[in-house]
């Protein structure tokens, strides 16, 4: 298979567009997931203060076994939005690896067409 430089043209193109859509998918995830994560947070804190102050002795484990249960939603939120940053920054990685493969591709066509 004979690759051309048009071709290596057109790849790097269609990589730009994907990283910026990337990184725009990046930005919401992280953003998503700091505001899952300051929710859950404040919704933590109010539930060990409110079984703080219960008629019924509890351990700190136990308060905050009873908040989690609590916020079983918020948590399961954070969980997921923290899996999709994961995603997002691996798609990145991928997003670069395949801009260096194709550098290399270019050099490589470059030199070939010079012999």
């Amino acid at each position: 298979m004979i690759i051309t430089p048009a071709q290596i043209e057109k790849r790097l193109i269609d990589l730009s567009t994907e990283i910026d859509q990337a990184h725009n998918d990046l930005e919401e995830a992280e953003n998503e997931f700091s505001m899952a994560t300051a929710q859950y947070e404040l919704a933590m804190a109010k539930s060990r203060i409110k079984n703080s102050h219960t008629d019924m002795k509890m351990t700190a484990t136990m308060r905050e076994d009873q908040a989690l249960i609590e916020n079983e939603k918020l948590h399961t939120r954070v969980a997921l939005a923290e899996a999709q940053v994961k995603a997002s920054r691996a798609n990145v990685n991928r997003l670069r690896t395949q801009v260096d493969i194709t550098r290399s591709v270019s050099s490589s066509v470059k030199a070939s067409l010079e012999l």
